[in-house]
């Protein structure tokens, strides 16, 4: 079943003069048409201002359609009776954790959104021990989050929506305040609660290395889907990517830098030991 269905999808950012008079209209999401599983791992990439993030506050019912619908689990975004329903199944992490851990120690930050929903108090504690096993921040649920690394921080803001039993977490740019390692640590987290929660997925992001082990790939250009497909169909694209001012993972670059010098190698290598393996080392 889909968890975020997106049938042309259109949104316009309309900018007035002081006087209220409109200046001009900008069109940030542009007919997107995205049909997303339950389940799924899911990148969204594109350059500053290719309209991803814009896109990805619809999924939570931050934003709503100019034109066109945006379904969460079968619920139309612009359903005001639905909202509550809708941020509970797509819960949102936004790149600085700072925005939204307002809790003094951690443990009471991640329980914070069960016991707005009314979730009895034992239950609350079931579901924050669970949250912060899953991020592996457990040993840190007695620590002020102001002590924590920037990794460390968003690891407690996706343990804070993970708490509320979303189906699916959206990660707007969850890293891009991060240094390499903390980079990873969130990555690390986002796939091993897509694998042993099964909870989808959906990353936006313009570090090419985050997505390789997406289900899907999803590239914007102007508010539009300019390319999808597998990690392995992208970036074997990448004059394309190229042109869309995007980069691609470093050892891809490298083997096809190798292949067009007479290198015998497959396209779309993504890993380190996928390129090994390729050249027989």
């Amino acid at each position: 079943m889909s968890i975020i269905k997106a049938k042309d999808v259109t949104f316009e950012y309309i900018r007035r003069d002081e006087e209220g008079n409109v200046e001009g209209i900008t069109t940030a999401v542009d007919k997107v048409n995205l049909d997303i599983k339950q389940g799924d791992f899911i990148a969204i990439l594109g350059h500053n201002g290719s309209g991803k993030s814009t896109l990805a506050k619809h999924m939570n019912a931050i934003l709503y359609p100019t034109e066109g619908t945006l379904l969460v689990d079968g619920m139309d975004t612009r359903d005001e009776k639905e909202i509550w329903n809708i941020r509970q199944t797509a819960g949102m992490v936004f790149q600085n954790p700072d925005n939204q851990i307002i809790g003094q120690v951690v443990e009471e930050d991640v329980g914070f959104g069960p016991e707005n929903m009314g979730i009895e108090t034992k239950e609350i504690w079931e579901r924050v021990v669970e949250s912060l096993k899953a991020v592996d921040m457990y040993e840190y649920r007695k620590h002020s989050p102001n002590k924590l690394s920037g990794g460390q921080k968003q690891r407690v803001s996706i343990a804070g929506v993970l708490a509320m039993h979303p189906k699916c977490i959206i990660l707007d740019e969850p890293t891009a305040m991060l240094d390499p390692d903390g980079r990873k640590d969130v990555i690390r987290a986002a796939r091993a609660l897509n694998d042993v929660e099964k909870v989808t997925i959906i990353l936006i992001t313009h570090y090419m290395e985050e997505t390789i082990y997406a289900d899907k790939i999803f590239v914007m250009e102007h508010g539009a889907i300019a390319m999808e497909g597998t990690p392995k169909e992208i970036f074997t694209r990448v004059e394309e990517l190229k042109e869309l001012r995007l980069d691609v993972p470093q050892v891809t670059m490298l083997a096809y830098e190798l292949k067009k010098r007479g290198v015998d190698l497959p396209d779309g290598i993504l890993t380190n030991d996928e390129l090994i393996e390729a050249l027989g080392l």
